[in-house]
């Protein structure tokens, strides 16, 4: 089980990060008090099909203090149960101005304590928590994207080498552009298996189809070049946070050379390590 407790400045991007580790299959709860830790991870412990991967939220919300996090730590480590900690945090001055921005009150101006010194004090009494923390996260200059980013490489999952999620979609522009895709690449331009009368009933999914549109070289040089922009764009999607890709793939009614193509890319996408699944939207309509 993975077990993740995240802590940090209110306001550094907490609640932005329990949002993402929900994207990325995690179980989330926030606001968790420090001293119900250990009886939550018995519960994901005794129930793990369930709960493979947690995170949690736990800051002075719940009235957070060193001494009532350690022996939490310590309990969690009598019974077995293996965590990190992720400390979020930002300067001083992009705090108070996203608090200012959005309006929120900090949870510790409640007595009448300015912002400036209710970040200062937050800061220090989460000191011995950040000097525990296994992960700590500056968001001063990172964007939410950025951040979404910087967690999928760190927590992405074991067994996948990328958060991101990519569909490989066929269609025919006949019936509309897919209305989800991030991606749009028209395959009208290759030799079109609709006019031959042996193969105008069949898909791209069969060999007459798929030999006959990959028979041009045009059709190679095509998917080549396609993969070539794809391994230098997929990365930078990634990078910018993004969890889930839809790549679609068009030619004329949806039958023939958009399938062929579709199928080649998934195996593709598929081999540079991201969860791929692939449709043909059209491939049953006359």
């Amino acid at each position: 089980m993975q077990f993740l407790i995240i802590s940090g400045l209110s306001g550094a991007g907490k609640s932005k990060t329990l949002s993402t580790l929900e994207d990325l299959d995690f179980y989330c709860l926030d606001n968790l008090p420090e001293d119900m830790i250990p009886q939550f991870a018995q519960h994901c412990m005794a129930t793990k099909s369930k709960y493979e991967r947690v995170a949690l939220v736990t800051d002075v919300r719940s009235g957070l203090t060193f001494e009532g996090l350690a022996p939490a730590l310590e309990q969690l480590d009598r019974i077995g149960c293996k965590y990190s900690i992720v400390f979020i945090e930002a300067s001083d001055e992009a705090l108070i101005k996203r608090f200012k921005e959005t309006r929120r009150k900090h949870p510790l101006t409640k007595d009448g304590s300015d912002l400036l010194a209710a970040v200062e004090r937050e800061r220090k009494l989460l000191e011995p928590v950040r000097n525990r923390a296994n992960y700590i996260l500056d968001t001063t200059n990172l964007s939410s994207a950025k951040l979404r980013g910087e967690l999928a490489g760190l927590f992405a999952g074991e067994g996948q080498d990328h958060a991101m999620s990519v569909n490989v979609l066929s269609f025919g522009f006949k019936y509309g552009l897919p209305m989800d895709a991030d991606l749009v690449f028209d395959v009208r331009l290759l030799p079109n298996p609709f006019y031959i009368p042996e193969l105008k009933h069949h898909t791209g999914l069969e060999k007459p189809v798929r030999d006959f549109v990959f028979s041009y070289q045009q059709s190679k040089d095509f998917l080549e070049k396609l993969e070539d922009l794809l391994s230098l764009s997929l990365p930078y999607y990634v990078e910018e946070g993004k969890t889930n890709l839809v790549i679609a793939v068009g030619c004329t009614g949806g039958h023939h050379r958009s399938v062929a193509i579709a199928v080649e890319v998934a195996k593709f996408v598929s081999k540079l390590g991201f969860s791929t699944s692939i449709a043909h939207r059209d491939i049953s309509r006359e």
